[in-house]
């Protein structure tokens, strides 16, 4: 069982993050959604309170659902590509979707391949280099350069156990992911699709989303934003997420 924290009163959401972070890593964003809706914060598979549940992204998906229930889920990158299995694989629990900095996967099996062997290499590093160093080098690269000592919640990240991060890596890192983009027409919830617009690559990403979901799904570019978006800009953020999570949800789409 994934664990999980609870807050506030009102519809539920989910709030699954980032590789490294944990609960504890959706700062004001969490605590304003709070103000009107359930707010359910979860350790994802490998960290937090959850380091001990080593699951690939199938797996993890299904604990998410079985922890989270019937709500709306947002999920941040790691997260992103958790609750997008989880609305594939159990759409009946998925009320809404929000995928921040999320991707589909990489298509190209030799791509894939050298994105696994990277992630094996990272699992090493980790090791070697233990949690404290490998947060820190984690933290430097340019992905989040837009990320105060607040954002970057370092202190919640040191929760995390070197066993947990590396067989999240190792199980559930992109490389490991099988990719999900001719299956995106499936999702019959409403999709909101969010990226940072510094973030190029994952704004292409979000646009490639929605495109291949269809009717149904939304972008929002969170303006002068990178990769964490949310934390780097939670006003500009909840002033998108907010109403959409809002929103009455429609009768299932047909097709």
């Amino acid at each position: 069982m994934l664990h999980s924290e609870v807050d506030g009163a009102g519809p539920r959401v989910v709030l699954v993050h980032g590789f490294t972070q944990t609960r504890r890593s959706w700062g004001r964003v969490g605590a304003e959604l709070a103000r009107d809706l359930e707010v359910m914060r979860v350790d994802a598979p490998g960290h937090g309170r959850s380091s001990s549940v080593m699951a690939d992204l199938v797996e993890g998906a299904r604990l998410l659902g079985q922890v989270g229930g019937v709500a709306s889920y947002v999920g941040y990158s790691m997260g992103a590509r958790l609750c997008l299995h989880l609305a594939l694989a159990a759409p009946r629990l998925v009320r809404s979707l929000v995928l921040v900095s999320g991707t589909a996967g990489i298509e190209d099996p030799d791509e894939r391949r050298r994105r696994r062997s990277a992630d094996e290499d990272l699992a090493a590093e980790l090791e070697s280099a233990g949690l404290e160093g490998f947060l820190h080098r984690w933290l430097a690269l340019p992905l989040f350069a837009g990320l105060d000592g607040a954002g970057a919640g370092l202190d919640a990240r040191r929760e995390n156990t070197v066993e947990g991060l590396a067989a999240s890596l190792r199980l559930a890192g992109t490389g490991s992911q099988e990719p999900l983009w001719s299956r995106l027409g499936e999702l019959r919830m409403p999709v909101l699709a969010v990226a940072g617009g510094r973030d190029a690559k994952f704004v292409r990403l979000a646009r490639a989303m929605v495109g291949a979901i269809g009717p149904g799904a939304e972008l929002a570019i969170i303006p002068d934003a990178g990769h964490a978006a949310h934390l780097e800009r939670p006003d500009a953020f909840l002033a998108v997420v907010r109403p959409f999570l809002a929103r009455p949800v429609p009768s299932p789409r047909e097709g």
